[in-house]
């Protein structure tokens, strides 16, 4: 089963091999046994390493909110150098933590700035509330309520549901860039396609509902890819392409909020 999730899904295709032959388990059973540098990946393993990119995520973003004020360039370069940093752990075979931990850096900064602007925004209405602390929430709770369902089997990636997803992806990946290309123009106040009354919201929703069934994706790779026995090292590839998700879920729910709570 494929995934949407092009980090986990390029690396963890590389183990799914044909089943060993008697003679080759016998093997395996004579050989020596395995040092602890050659131990597979565990569900344990790839919590803590989610933890570590998160910890590093939010004590960037907490420099980017502050940067958005007195240098704003800073924050939208962090943005560009995350997208290369992050192309590049994509497409590596080897897995390289240092390069993920970076990509959560700058991912970091990149999220509290733009966090900040948000919140900050002359479209806002203050009087709504905190929407980042919402949209924190939010993630949070639609990330549990998401692994729950998929844990009682109640949602899984069956070959429909991946097939169904890739066509929604690559059509919400054209509609986002016709939004992009339209608020140049100046299309809903700046927003494009968003901030088009009833359609904005509906695309918002849509964008939500997306990121957070690519959860449902990402847990059973991760967990085909524990089955399979995948080298403990890969676990930082799984914990980064889990990060991905969430951090577009995060931003997804963010927008939602800041065109709901629109000042007329």
């Amino acid at each position: 089963m494929k995934s949407n999730n092009p980090v986990l899904n390029r690396e963890f295709a590389t183990f799914r091999e044909a089943p060993a032959s008697a003679a080759t388990l016998q093997g395996m059973y004579d050989g020596p046994t395995p040092s602890v540098d050659q131990r597979v990946m565990t569900l344990d393993d790839v919590i803590v390493k989610t933890g570590i990119l998160f910890v590093i995520l939010v004590v960037t973003a907490v420099a980017g909110w502050k940067l958005i004020d007195s240098a704003p360039a800073a924050v939208f370069v962090s943005a560009i150098a995350a997208f290369v940093v992050g192309m590049i752990v994509s497409v590596q075979r080897t897995t390289k933590p240092p390069l993920i931990m970076v990509y959560a850096a700058l991912e970091g900064v990149f999220l509290g700035g733009i966090s900040n602007w948000y919140q900050k925004s002359k479209y806002i209405n203050p009087n709504d509330g905190n929407i980042v602390a919402q949209a924190v929430i939010g993630t949070l709770v639609c990330f549990g309520v998401m692994l729950v369902l998929y844990k009682s089997g109640r949602l899984r990636a069956t070959p429909r549901f991946q097939k169904m997803m890739a066509i929604a992806l690559v059509s919400y990946l054209l509609i986002a860039i016709g939004s992009l290309v339209s608020a140049l123009f100046g299309v809903g106040d700046g927003w494009g396609f968003y901030g088009v009354g009833a359609l904005g919201i509906a695309l918002c929703v849509i964008g939500v509902g997306l990121a957070a069934f690519t959860l449902v994706l990402d847990f059973d790779l991760i967990e085909r890819g524990i089955a399979a026995q995948v080298p403990e090292k890969e676990s930082w590839r799984a914990s980064f392409g889990l990060m991905v998700t969430l951090v577009w879920l995060y931003l997804e729910l963010l927008r939602l909020l800041a065109i709901l709570n629109r000042s007329n």
